[in-house]
């Protein structure tokens, strides 16, 4: 393919997992037409959905007539309904698999899911005036995730015409934006026998031309609910009669960022959903808080979190109330590994579109691909989170969040010939 063919391919794909925007485990039209493109190509094996995730580790799964809702508007597209009925219950996700004889096992992820938020409507914003905004009205690709696919999809077709030898598996994760898809996935086997792993991320305020070769300073994070029970009774005519849930999460609220910060390195917390009460005139018997903990390292979040539990429950019975919390969904931190590092800015550095090429920056916030590169290094294998920048107008997750397609083949260019490499008598891999 030529060079121009192949980048105006990148573009139209892009614009079109970029119209059609699916928040996490509602995938559906991005995974089926992942799948279509992958079916056009020299892929071994395609698994997807329920085979790609390991049973009763997803994270962030929504109600089941949600999943029936985003299913049902998929199905009014032009995709292959036998792929939608193996997506059916949130199942999304696929994993492509090349193999080219002996060598290492390498892998590439890339997210597929968009964010619960509405696209900018100005003229000015790029997908409005060329036509490709988000017909899914009130979510978005805010974060790039659909460049991420594209970028995967490009990798597939590159390293399928290329001297690669070993088995390539690129995986389309979806749920990152819940932290919930890169547990599933990691447990699932299928990194098990991965050699190297390269996870990849656009922008990040890193501008086009700009590759960063190892990304670290993952904040490991997790997200907990808290519900408080107390008794409800008339806030004018028997106030002592209560026992109000909402002085309790107050209390909580409060004494949450109050928790001590660690010698041993930055913790952060957040109380970002909270609410209770029914009434101006009802003591409320009922509240909650949706919060989260992060950490420099897995265990300071641990240490953060454990704070937070005795916080709640302290809050409760200050106020004779009773609590209850509910895990959900984490990830762990993780660092990129050097000798992959070496390889990417090396690649990167002999690559023309790329002005600059960084060794090492901090992500300063959570991924969860740090599950996938944990599960590779437990293995005794090698990881790294590379940055491919791209100008981006807004910061992510803002309505006015777009991607400059010209960084779409440096990211699949720098990621491809690094694969290559890695499938090379010159690989830095002893395997």
């Amino acid at each position: 393919m030529e060079q121009i063919e192949h980048d105006d391919w990148l573009q139209s794909t892009r614009r079109d997992l970029h119209r059609h925007p699916e928040p996490a485990w509602r995938e559906f039209y991005t995974t089926a037409r992942i799948v279509e493109e992958l079916r056009e190509l020299d892929v071994d094996d395609i698994q997807i959905g329920s085979e790609i995730l390991a049973e009763g580790e997803r994270g962030g799964v929504p109600a089941a007539s949600e999943l029936d809702d985003w299913l049902d508007q998929a199905r009014g597209y032009d995709v292959d309904d036998a792929v939608l009925d193996q997506l059916a219950g949130g199942y999304t996700g696929a994993i492509a698999t090349l193999e080219r004889g002996p060598g290492p096992t390498v892998a590439l992820r890339v997210d597929i899911d968009g964010l619960p938020r509405t696209e900018s409507g100005d003229d000015t914003h790029t997908p409005v005036a060329e036509g490709f905004r988000s017909e899914h009205e009130g979510h978005m690709h805010a974060c790039g995730h659909d460049a991420h696919a594209t970028i995967g999809l490009g990798v597939v077709r590159e390293i399928a015409d290329s001297e690669f030898q070993g088995t390539l598996k690129v995986v389309f994760q979806p749920a990152e934006e819940v932290i919930g898809g890169g547990r599933p996935v990691a447990r699932s086997g299928h990194l098990d026998d991965v050699d190297a792993l390269l996870a990849a991320h656009v922008g990040l305020d890193h501008p086009t031309g700009e590759v960063i070769a190892g990304i670290d300073d993952f904040l490991a994070v997790a997200h907990f609910d808290a519900e408080f029970h107390g008794e409800g009774a008339h806030a004018g005519g028997n106030p002592n009669r209560g026992r109000n849930a909402v002085q309790a999460m107050a209390t909580a609220v409060q004494n949450l960022y109050g928790i001590a910060r660690h010698e041993d390195g930055a913790t952060r917390v957040n109380a970002g959903d909270v609410g209770g009460g029914t009434a101006p005139n009802i003591i409320p018997e009922e509240a909650y808080i949706h919060a989260e903990v992060r950490g420099e390292t897995t265990e300071l979040m641990e240490y953060t979190r454990e704070r937070a539990h005795s916080v709640v429950e302290s809050a409760a019975e200050m106020h004779d109330c009773t609590s209850r919390i509910e895990l959900g969904p984490e990830a762990p931190s993780a660092t990129s590994d050097e000798r992959l590092v070496d390889l990417v800015a090396d690649v990167a550095g002999a690559t023309d579109q790329v002005e600059q090429c960084l060794r090492r920056d901090s992500l300063g916030g959570s991924e969860d691909a740090t599950f996938l590169m944990d599960r590779v290094q437990q293995q005794g294998g090698v990881a790294t989170y590379v940055g491919v920048g791209t100008d981006h107008p807004g910061g992510h997750h803002t309505a006015t969040f777009d991607v400059d397609e010209e960084s779409l083949p440096i990211g699949v260019t720098v990621l491809a010939e690094a694969i290559e490499r890695l499938g090379s008598d010159n690989s830095p891999l002893d395997v």
